[in-house]
């Protein structure tokens, strides 16, 4: 998922998806300490989407913080 695409997502699925992400991140992880990944490569996937969607996330309260105290 791009950059882009996550801009375009609510606040509510934004937070959704890190959920979700991170538990496909724990069930990838502990898979992958029972029986090595055919591809280890999507560990790193998932992290950096969810590094993304934090990122975003954090951008979206920082905003709304700088609105509140301008009023």
């Amino acid at each position: 998922m791009k950059y882009s695409d996550i801009k375009e997502l609510t606040t509510k699925e934004i937070k959704e998806l890190i959920r979700d992400e991170k538990l496909s991140f724990t069930k990838l992880r502990l898979m992958h300490s029972v029986n090595p990944l055919d591809n280890p490569h999507k560990l790193k996937d998932v992290k950096l989407k969810i590094a993304r969607l934090k990122t975003e996330l954090r951008s979206r309260e920082i905003v709304i913080n700088e609105q509140s105290d301008g009023k």
